[in-house]
């Protein structure tokens, strides 16, 4: 496209922020009903959230591999895509990963041990800011200073890579960007919305007659006897899967299988606003009629998802086959309101703030997520003598709780949380520093 789709950029925006506003109330135990995930079938504001942003995953594919590919297929072209699905994985599991140490039990001075945290995450920060060697030395050095107090005879408990969670946002994104960008290069329109229809058909029948091992009854009303929670605690077994869920990944194996169909709809997507008509892209009738295309289609495909979840239930856990049809119908009708107010109309005043978000999104997940840990790892006196509780606690206590009932001050905690944020990609945003891989 001759043009930025600022409409693309405000939609990864408000979708990253809502990731990180969920992701991060004051407390766990007071939350509002649409700030929650489903609990099994059913579908809240919350659990758009992921399909969306696979979508805008797929619908940068074909705009930001369409140049290349006009060039040949070449063995630079799948270096570029393994090289970024490869980072994004590994962004993700050194999320989970660092600081390399159990912060808990290592003994290094409290206050170091905080700033090898943030050190492990400058060194992030700059690989991926593309100032490769500064971020090796930075996690050189921090390596170096932890094996100085090793040998010390401080106690240093390694990270339990044997508890290592695998799955996780991230690294659902990564697989599927790889697969999806190499469906895209190989194949036209018609083709991938056949692979798409396919894979939701198999998916369904699954899920639905293969029986499972163990199980009296194979039925997706169960969180275990279910394939997906199966195979999910085969392959990758208990001590490698999410441990809130115990017996199943939401980010799992079978499941990651409808995900692609999420991404490649994004990318269907892409195809129809990267066309070429005959009509110049700054033409009001191209435009006019690309909306209305998203917005019939998304129509669409809303009212074919509720209809396949009467025997197909919607679940975001599963990921079930109508709940990629409904969501895709969703973002697509959400991506057409932004097109339509922002591209056609020029209504883009109120959406400064998610532009900023939205040119950093992976910088703001990844750094809000490991700030978040943090803020858990550290501990402080708490009211009661003898009890720590976390900096996160002491925070939500001593500003929020003090002046508001439970549910609305870990609201507020989580605007605080995620205007704080807002400020720091606005800091990365007008010095025109993006975080891409």
């Amino acid at each position: 496209m001759s043009e930025r789709l600022v409409s693309l950029d405000v939609f990864r925006g408000m979708t990253i922020a809502g990731m990180v506003l969920v992701n991060n109330p004051g407390t766990w135990s007071a939350i509002y009903g649409p700030l929650k995930h489903a609990e099994w079938h059913g579908i809240t504001p919350t659990d758009y959230i992921f399909p969306f942003f696979l979508f805008i995953v797929g619908v940068a594919i074909p705009i930001a591999l369409g140049k290349r590919l006009a060039e040949g297929i070449t063995k630079t072209l799948y270096l570029k895509i393994i090289q970024r699905a490869a980072t994004i994985f590994a962004v993700g599991i050194l999320m989970s990963a660092i600081p390399f140490f159990n912060f808990a039990d290592t003994t290094i001075p409290y206050a170091l041990k905080i700033l090898i945290v943030l050190a492990y995450s400058a060194a992030l920060f700059l690989y991926l800011w593309d100032k490769k060697t500064t971020a090796l030395i930075v996690a050189g050095v921090t390596a170096a200073v932890v094996t100085v107090f090793w040998l010390a005879g401080y106690i240093v408990v390694p990270y339990n890579v044997g508890m290592m969670r695998i799955p996780g946002v991230l690294q659902r994104i990564a697989v599927c960007y790889l697969i999806v960008s190499l469906i895209f290069i190989h194949t036209n329109w018609r083709q991938q919305s056949i692979i798409g229809v396919a894979l939701l058909l198999i998916y369904w029948l699954l899920m639905s007659v293969v029986p499972v091992p163990g199980c009296e009854v194979t039925t997706i009303d169960d969180k275990a006897c279910n394939l997906a929670a199966w195979l999910d605690r085969t392959i990758l077994t208990e001590n490698h899967i999410w441990r809130s869920a115990k017996v199943f990944d939401p980010e799992g194996i079978l499941s990651t299988i409808p995900a692609i169909v999420t991404c490649l709809s994004g990318v269907l997507t892409g195809t129809w606003l990267s066309r070429r008509s005959g009509q110049s892209e700054s033409d009001s009738n191209f435009k006019i009629e690309t909306a209305v295309g998203m917005f019939f289609a998304g129509s669409v495909c809303l009212g074919i998802g509720w209809s396949w979840s009467l025997v197909f239930p919607l679940n975001k856990s599963l990921w079930t086959s109508s709940y990629v049809v409904y969501t895709t119908g969703l973002a697509l009708l959400t991506l057409a309101s932004c097109y339509w107010l922002i591209d056609i109309k020029g209504y883009r005043k109120w959406a400064w703030p998610f532009v900023v978000f939205g040119m950093n999104a992976l910088a703001l997940f990844a750094f809000s997520g490991i700030m978040a840990r943090l803020m858990g790892m550290i501990r402080i006196a708490g009211p009661e003598a003898g009890k720590d509780i976390t900096l996160q606690q002491w925070i939500f206590n001593t500003f929020f709780l003090s002046w508001a009932s439970p549910i609305n001050a870990s609201l507020a905690f989580a605007i605080c949380f995620i205007l704080f944020w807002l400020f720091l990609m606005w800091l990365l945003y007008r010095k025109n520093i993006y975080i891409k891989v």
